[in-house]
């Protein structure tokens, strides 16, 4: 019985847009090669609502246009909250990806190299990088005006699983012929 409990919480935990009863039952029956009525799913279901409805609980099993699906209570919700403005931060725009890959191919690169790459000021989206632990100041030019030069870091390794920039695919690898502009000229 605890294992028919138990696989009845586990499939509506994997169901991550909700399960109804009806395929509930369907998955169930053919996961644990059983026969069980609705009753006796609805029965099990009451218990698994009943043990989350406790407070040392984080979730409750809640019935959402017939679909049976965990979510977080309510009493969490700052926090979840707080976790999307989170992530939503660390995302990059076209602009922070364009000018994130051109520093970790030219590394080390001054900001005026990247902006006559892109042909942009890149003023803001390199602040962003750098807010965003992307990129660090590894140094100054030994040109005119001592730029500074700009380098990926641990995070920006971290966040794209490398072990080191010799691990970024080679460019030859990702420009395909149909990506060319203009006609080939025999």
């Amino acid at each position: 019985m605890k294992d028919i409990l138990l696989n009845i919480e586990a499939i509506i935990f994997a169901s991550t847009e909700g399960i109804n009863l009806h395929d509930l039952r369907l998955v169930l029956q053919e996961a644990l090669a059983i026969e069980i009525t609705k009753e006796e799913l609805e029965e099990f279901v009451e218990k698994i609502k009943q043990k989350y409805a406790s407070d040392d609980q984080v979730f409750e099993l809640h019935i959402i246009n017939e679909q049976y699906q965990f979510l977080t209570k309510a009493v969490y919700h700052p926090s979840i909250n707080q976790l999307q403005l989170h992530k939503e931060k660390r995302k990059l725009s076209q602009a922070g990806l364009e000018t994130l890959a051109i520093i970790a191919y030219r590394q080390p690169i001054t900001k005026l190299e990247v902006e006559q790459i892109r042909g942009v000021n890149c003023d803001y989206t390199i602040q962003r990088l750098l807010d965003k632990g992307m990129i660090s100041i590894v140094g100054k030019a030994d040109s005119i005006g001592k730029p500074l030069l700009y380098a990926t870091s641990f995070e920006f390794m971290q966040h794209f699983g490398l072990r080191s920039t010799k691990e970024l695919p080679q460019l030859k690898d990702i420009v395909a012929e149909e990506n060319s502009i203009g006609e080939i000229v025999e």
